[in-house]
């Protein structure tokens, strides 16, 4: 019963956003069974799948960093409408189109889809007070993280007793559901969801980066840090295998991710949303580190179950509560761009992380999980002494702060 308390806590605009998101996400297996797709039904080979996916990751990431630039301009609400429309319309063509289209439409509906990313964090951030960010954005990642947990194994199924599809036609009538439910759920007029927040005489994005220091330190670690986490996609299933462990073995593993997760990450965020944020956030990248550390001996179960469950717990600490002190330290009238700073950070991986992890597992395997402890370990201790880092002295009204979380911090 707790755990309703928590969220009737949260603003009925972000419940009905997880709501949807959730919704949404049960058919979204596109980026699951794309490459399947491609080099199956399709026909293509492996080096031309490989750059039909990879230009498709770097539209989304294109989109999740520039989605709040556009809000922040025409309104957020605007944008996340309008980049569902064209996400959706793009999948749903996508099994009649040729080949040599999906070179544009692809990263075109995956462009759009980073902008409604985008669009939903600044969402969630205009809507919520600041001190109550936490539990909101952990509300959103339980919603999308049990959407993952069903959305796959159903794709799966379709794919089985069908095609691969139906999937992107499922994707896209449903990208299209979820923008004709948010039109409905989002206020159209005379609200912080639809008017832009551009000031033409306000200080530019680079100036309100550069009086808050601390914020340029956690994008840098996040985006250092997401190449770490995301080798459990790409290079961790191939450590596995290679040391003899099954591809059910390593579905375990992301069962205890996605369980822990979806049980404990609302509570941990509201258990500790008095306090200082850079302290929960170091402390989560560390724990992504010291996971990958346990790596460094061998393969084993213990070994594996050990590092799954110290990343779980890291990232239990940092998503959330980064994502919220990002939106805490945003001025208004650049909300949108933080937040899409954020989102393109804690998406970069999805890129960066199969090539580059790849490349040095082949060239030295035994490298890799020092490498990834390492750069997680610096990530996690740049946050911790951003703390000391001093920004702009605000005075915020005490009926928009219902927990002190400024006061928690040191700057």
């Amino acid at each position: 019963m707790r755990i309703f308390g928590m969220v009737r806590d949260v603003p009925r605009t972000v419940r009905l956003l997880a709501l949807g998101g959730f919704l949404n996400g049960v058919v979204s297996f596109t980026f699951v069974y794309l490459f399947v797709y491609l080099t199956g039904p399709r026909g293509l080979t492996v080096p031309q799948a490989g750059v039909i996916a990879g230009i498709g990751g770097v539209g989304l990431v294109a989109g999740n960093f520039t989605g709040g630039w556009f809000g922040d301009h025409y309104g957020h609400r605007r944008m996340l409408l309008t980049g569902a429309l064209v996400s959706g319309a793009a999948l749903v063509t996508l099994p009649v189109l040729p080949v040599a289209a999906m070179y544009g439409v692809l990263p075109l509906a995956q462009y759009a889809a980073g902008v409604v990313r985008a669009a939903n964090a600044a969402l969630v951030a205009v809507s919520v007070p600041e001190g109550g960010r936490r539990q909101s954005f952990a509300l959103m990642r339980a919603g999308s993280n049990a959407a993952f947990a069903v959305g796959p194994p159903l794709g799966a199924l379709i794919a089985a007793h069908f095609s691969y599809g139906p999937l992107f036609v499922a994707d896209g009538l449903g990208t299209l559901l979820f923008a004709a439910y948010a039109s409905k759920v989002l206020p159209a007029r005379g609200t912080a969801h639809t008017r832009p927040a551009h000031d033409p005489g306000a200080p530019g994005l680079w100036r309100e980066l550069r009086v808050r220091p601390a914020v340029p330190v956690l994008l840098a670690a996040i985006l250092c840090v997401d190449f770490v986490y995301r080798q459990q996609y790409s290079t961790l299933p191939v450590f596995l295998a290679d040391h003899g462990h099954s591809a059910q073995f390593y579905g375990w593993l992301l069962a205890i991710n996605g369980g822990v997760i979806l049980c404990l990450e609302l509570p941990v965020a509201h258990a500790l949303r008095r306090r200082a944020p850079l302290s929960i956030v170091g402390t989560g990248l560390l724990l992504v580190g010291l996971g990958f550390a346990a790596l460094i001996p061998g393969a084993g179960v213990l070994f594996a179950v050990t590092m799954m469950v110290s990343l779980t717990a890291g990232e239990v600490l940092y998503k959330s509560t980064a994502t919220a002190y990002v939106a805490d330290q945003a001025p208004v009238h650049v909300q949108g761009r933080f937040q899409s700073l954020y989102a393109g950070a804690s998406i970069s991986g999805q890129v960066l992380a199969p090539p580059l992890g790849g490349a040095l597992y082949a060239a030295a395997p035994e490298l890799l999980w020092p490498v990834c402890a390492v750069l997680a370990g610096c990530a996690g201790v740049a946050v911790l002494a951003a703390r000391r880092l001093r920004g702009p002295v605000r005075v915020v009204a005490p009926a928009r702060t219902p927990v002190p979380e400024r006061q928690a911090q040191p700057g």
